[in-house]
């Protein structure tokens, strides 16, 4: 038997917004688990709540078995529009999706419909605002693409649609379902991830294969063909140099100067920077942006990037540079983003003297600046400190922000939470990991 896996986080979020008058957008990473919580998950929480089977409309745009019921509406007209047929891409005829959600619903209700992969629906925005003008229609969608979908929605719906982001698992989430000792389900995590169908892969090859395939077939070749990228060399060698590159500063132009010295390449920082976006945009990497702390202003020019899930970054790389301060660093990255945090890089700048006796200006990097509606917190990570120099080295650019917001230093060491005599939060990567309320100890 399949062991459920919790997503109470997504669940509940889904469930607050019920009846909120809005268009429900979930949105993540594909096989991040959108389906399973739409159809599996909130659709249970609805039955069990008393709403009837036929008051559900489920549909999936990417699945010929739900495709299929449409051909009987409309006989003379295509059910899939092809947009390019031999790379596979296609979107669903919308004029008879809408007859069929007409057939299975009436004037009465409520209604609760349940869309899949939405972006696959042929002129989706104008079919979402029809459903929004009626009163018995609760409308979720799920969609892979942040640009197709939330750019959209929010410019055609004018604040009148709610997001979902679906991320891979978080520690937390894996760890209740895996359970064990901490030390091994943190090595398991970070070699593997947190995508939720190896869960139930009791093999470590089998998890390997799904990774490198899902990397390959789904992540690569749905990039490519949506964004006609016709140098998939140059593409897939862009990928490794962000893999290899994590917890580092990088920029279009950078790389650009990396094919042409290192591979005798052109490939013009103009393009690396719309395949840096295609990659954002179907969330398999996120951008933390370079903050300027004391001068309160972004820095432009360079940025960090971090795999949305580290399994998939470390099959794509064949498990090579399994640098384990870089793939903390991941790891406490994606779980701010999963607490609900804006992250961003940070810098400060301070003037100090040189062995010379003169000011020199030199730039201290803070890992992550985190803001939210309640205030503002700066993050450390530090996977060893071993001793009061290393300490000291890393509390240096917090103790330098210049203002009184929260300063918290995770190390992978094993110690019990505790604060600096500057104030600062020292607290271990198990505490931070496990407990949602790490950063306010």
């Amino acid at each position: 038997m399949v062991k459920e896996i919790k997503r109470d986080k997504y669940l509940n979020e889904s469930i607050a917004r019920k009846g909120n008058g809005f268009i429900k957008v979930i949105t993540g990473p594909r096989r991040s688990g959108k389906s399973y919580l739409l159809f599996t998950l909130f659709k249970n929480h609805l039955l069990a709540s008393g709403v009837d089977e036929n008051s559900i409309v489920e549909f999936a745009f990417d699945d010929d078995e739900f495709i299929d019921r449409l051909d009987k509406y409309f006989p003379d007209e295509p059910t899939k529009i092809w947009i390019n047929k031999k790379r596979g891409i296609y979107v669903v005829n919308s004029k008879k999706f809408r007859s069929y959600v007409k057939e299975q619903t009436s004037y009465e209700g409520p209604y609760y419909l349940l869309l899949d992969e939405i972006q696959n629906l042929d002129s989706f925005v104008t079919t979402l605002n029809g459903f929004l003008k009626k009163p018995n229609f609760d409308v979720f969608v799920t969609g892979s693409n942040s640009h197709m979908l939330s750019t959209d929605i929010q410019t055609e719906f004018r604040g009148r649609s709610s997001q979902i982001r679906v991320r891979p698992l978080s520690f937390s989430e894996f760890y209740g379902f895996r359970g064990g000792d901490f030390a091994s389900a943190y090595r398991e995590y970070a070699y593997f991830g947190g995508m939720p169908a190896i869960m139930n892969m009791p093999r470590n090859e089998e998890k390997t294969d799904y990774l490198i395939d899902l990397f390959e077939e789904t992540y690569i070749k749905d990039i490519v063909d949506r964004n006609g990228i016709e140098d998939t060399d140059s593409f897939r060698k862009l990928l490794e140099i962000l893999a290899s590159s994590i917890g580092s500063y990088t920029n279009p132009t950078n790389i650009e100067n990396t094919f042409k010295s290192a591979l005798s390449t052109i490939y013009s920082h103009q393009t690396i920077r719309r395949h840096i976006d295609a990659c954002v945009d179907a969330f398999l990497i996120s951008e933390a942006l370079r903050y300027d702390v004391k001068g309160r202003d972004y820095i432009r020019g360079n940025s960090k990037f971090y795999f949305g899930d580290i399994g998939l970054r470390n099959a794509f790389l064949s498990y090579r540079q399994m640098d384990p301060n870089h793939i903390m660093e991941n790891i406490v990255y994606n779980e701010l983003l999963y607490r609900g945090y804006f992250v961003d890089t940070g810098t400060v700048e301070v003037n100090e003297r040189n062995v010379e006796g003169k000011y020199v200006r030199k730039q201290l990097e803070v890992d992550f600046v985190c803001n939210t509606t309640q205030g503002k917190y700066y993050v450390q990570c530090a996977y060893r400190m071993e001793d009061e120099t290393k300490r000291s080295q890393e509390e240096r650019p917090l103790k330098n922000t210049g203002d009184s917001f929260k300063k918290i230093i995770v190390t992978s060491e094993d110690t019990l939470p505790w604060h600096s005599e500057s104030g600062t939060l020292i607290v271990s990567l198990k505490d931070f990991l496990t407990n949602p309320n790490s950063l306010d100890i």
